[in-house]
């Protein structure tokens, strides 16, 4: 991967932790497990979601099918630790914030739902150039 085509992803990482580290006495508080769609969860669903779409594009199409598979495993893989970092951080580093299992999931969630935005923007894509 070129670093160039990482610069997106870098940038929206150093976002990410200002957001989760901002202090979080007004956020509110989830507190069961039917509450996790609340709009803080939809907010974590979408930043993990963005992380791994642009994580995602930065890697080279035009790479085998076997390698694409092993990079794509270890970008879910680096985002997935990336949310729990953010998260073991909010209980120990951040003031005022506190980890969430709930948050993490949501995170999770993000990255898959980016990860499937990827794969219709490239099947899109590739399919306008079968077309072309």
């Amino acid at each position: 991967m070129c670093l160039k085509r990482l610069w997106p992803s870098i940038i929206w990482a150093v976002i990410i932790l200002l957001l989760t580290g901002l202090p979080g006495n007004y956020f509110p508080e989830v507190v069961s497990f039917w509450e996790w769609l609340s709009p803080d969860k939809v907010v974590h669903l979408g930043i993990f979601g963005v992380q791994s779409f642009l994580m995602l594009i930065a890697q080279k199409q035009y790479l085998s099918r076997k390698s694409r598979y092993r990079i794509t495993a270890i970008i879910l893989t680096s985002a997935i630790i990336f949310a729990a970092l953010t998260e073991i951080m909010q209980s120990y580093v951040f003031i005022r914030r506190d980890g969430n299992y709930f948050d993490f999931f949501a995170d999770v969630a993000g990255v898959f739902i980016g990860l499937l935005a990827y794969n219709l923007l490239v099947k899109k894509k590739m399919a306008n150039k079968n077309i072309d």
